[in-house]
């Protein structure tokens, strides 16, 4: 019987030695990267709300557990304590594999040598490990009857278990209602939502995304306009179009190129002339007349553009609606646009259009806002992008007796670029977020996805540079994203994250 107890009383301390390591190991490894394993807790899925607490909160627990065990008097509280704690890490764990939107990147310590699943197993095994040592310390300590031993061991364990279960459960729906409601500003970056594919030197740095039909993408150049490149899906199979088309005496500026389904469309709204043609020859072979002066236009179809003009009060920007079938027709919605400063500078951004959805986006470039409407104009809802600048940050000075206005200062540019595919919003936003790491910013550009169905914020993840050149387009397809950085066109494949959201409704 005296070498019974000592055999447990031996288990006993070799336990309780295995979780002060563990616990001290995974503290100190937290404390001295403590930066880090914020960051990480940040992009958590389940933590994301909680971060700048639960980050000092966990370490400083492990600590004191590690301090409660040493003590021999304190064991019993601190083997409970040690798991329950583990068992919150494993229900969190567990709820990150099967529950959550995504599976983030580890989140330092030891799981940053492990998988997600093979941490789960491990913290399996020391909640079996804490059981054996409740079970032998209260044995040793005597609490009377085995039956009556063996049912208070049995209530604390399930106290625990379903506190500390609960506990992680309660979390993970606070922290999702606040991150989907309540715009705390944290990014949530899953692992490999895009994964690189290849790249291709474009040689000059005049191309942008002219448009995407039967699995080719096309590609305008700004100074040879009436040229147009189109490759397959991973950027082989070139070939050179040449549009058909005599401009006479027309004083085109800045004319594009613009593919919707068959059609293809001449553009420059400093004509103001709109000419289509087919893909099926390249050739121009109608003027869409009575437009006015604008300066963005988007073909919607073959027989609708939704356009941006300076037609409102005191040259400010207006979105209107210009449709030739069955007569020509324009008409403006002069209610989207929100002016803050001057209705021209602080109202600027990019027009999208989702055929799936038939809504119209626009997306300011410098606060976090974007309009979402009707094909025929009508606003549906006013969303907003994750950052906080909701007031624009320039300044605008007045010339020419007031008549001029131009920018004094270099704006802050919230949204810079954006694409959309079907029900998803994709912006490359340039503020930087709560908890981000200063080095991935340095060497990438952040995309941040929304969905216009849901009307919340999905995820983000980065697009890497191609030496120090610049982001200069976006465009994104049901299975690709396409980006012209400097000369580079680059595609990442859209992985399950993305591809699920895009087919669910």
């Amino acid at each position: 019987m005296k070498l019974n107890e000592a055999i447990k009383s031996r288990i006993l301390d070799v336990i309780c030695l295995l979780f002060i390591l563990l616990f001290v190991y995974a503290a100190v490894s937290k404390l001295l990267d403590f930066e880090s394993f914020e960051v990480q807790l940040g992009k958590s899925p389940l933590l994301s709300a909680f971060a700048s607490w639960v980050s000092w909160l966990v370490p400083i627990i492990e600590l004191l557990i590690v301090l409660l065990l040493i003590i021999p008097k304190f064991r019993g509280i601190a083997l409970l304590a040690a798991f329950s704690l583990m068992t919150m890490f494993t229900s969190y764990i567990f709820i990150v594999l099967h529950y959550s939107s995504f599976v983030p990147c580890s989140c330092g310590g030891i799981l940053e040598k492990m998988s997600w699943n093979a941490h789960l197993v491990f913290n399996i095994i020391f909640m079996v490990l804490a059981v054996l040592a409740i079970v032998i310390k209260k044995s040793n300590d005597g609490l009377g009857r085995f039956e009556r031993s063996n049912y208070l061991i049995g209530k604390q364990i399930t106290v625990s278990v379903v506190f500390s279960v609960s506990v992680v459960v309660i979390l993970f729906l606070s922290s999702e209602d606040i991150m989907h409601n309540e715009n705390p500003f944290i990014r949530r970056y899953p692992q490999h939502p895009i994964v690189f594919s290849n790249v291709k030197d474009l040689k000059l740095n005049s191309y942008y995304f002219a448009g995407y039909s039967k699995n080719r993408i096309y590609l305008g150049n700004y100074t040879n306009p009436l040229h147009v490149i189109s490759m397959d899906t991973n950027l082989g199979n070139q070939q050179v179009i040449k549009i058909s088309f005599d401009p006479k005496k027309i004083p085109f500026k800045m004319a594009t190129i613009a593919l919707k389904d068959s059609s293809f469309f001449l553009i420059d709204g400093s004509v103001p002339i709109i000419f289509r043609g087919n893909t099926s020859d390249w050739k121009i072979t109608k003027e869409l007349k009575g437009i006015p002066y604008f300066t963005l236009a988007l073909p919607l179809d073959s027989t609708t553009i939704s356009f941006r003009s300076n037609n409102a009060k005191k040259l400010a920007n207006v979105l209107g609606i210009y449709i030739t079938n069955p007569t020509y027709k324009t008409t403006y919605n002069r209610d989207l646009l929100q002016q803050q400063i001057d209705g021209i500078f602080d109202t600027d951004g990019t027009l999208l259009y989702s055929k799936e959805l038939r809504k119209l986006v626009y997306l300011y470039y410098y606060r976090n806002e974007f309009i979402v409407a009707h094909k025929s104009g009508e606003l549906d809802y006013r969303g907003h992008t994750i950052d906080t600048i909701k007031q624009v940050k320039i300044r605008v000075s007045y010339l020419k007796d007031g008549t001029q206005a131009e920018m004094s200062s270099p704006p802050f540019v919230v949204n810079a670029h954006a694409a959309i595919c079907q029900k998803l919003l994709f912006v490359h936003s340039k503020v930087k977020g709560k908890y981000e790491n200063h080095k991935l910013w340095q060497k990438s550009f952040i995309i941040d996805v929304y969905d216009l169905n849901k009307k919340n914020y999905l995820l983000s993840f980065p697009i890497y540079k191609t030496g120090d050149n610049e982001l200069k387009s976006l465009f994104v397809t049901a299975k690709h994203l396409y980006a012209i950085i400097g000369n580079d066109l680059v595609v990442y494949e859209l992985k399950t994250i993305l591809t699920k959201e895009l087919k669910s409704k």
